[in-house]
């Protein structure tokens, strides 16, 4: 799957988009139609620790997923992103199949 990674506000290096390539490559297990995959990785000038934003849209035939976590790493936020994004492809699935 392509996955477009853009930092906004700092640079993200090479260990960081492949741990986010790696995680957005098993998405494909709930749903083989995946086209692409949108990560926008942001850190907001706040005194709050859970500073990092993890925005991600994920685009299927007919449809995209948008999630939204704010954590205190991106590491964090992609995995609890990822997961969310599992539950909405097998229930788009399920959903396909019922009609069939």
């Amino acid at each position: 799957m392509k996955v477009n990674t853009q930092s906004v506000n700092f640079n993200a290096d090479r260990k960081l988009i492949d741990f986010i390539q790696k995680r957005m490559d098993k998405l494909e297990m709930f749903y083989d139609k995946v086209i692409q995959a949108d990560v926008y990785l942001k850190v907001e000038n706040t005194s709050d620790k859970e500073n990092k934003i993890f925005e991600a849209r994920v685009k299927v035939p007919g449809d995209s997923f948008i999630v939204k976590k704010q954590c205190k790493t991106f590491e964090e936020g992609t995995d609890i992103a990822v997961s969310s994004l599992e539950r909405q492809l097998k229930k788009r699935k399920q959903k396909l199949r019922a009609h069939i």
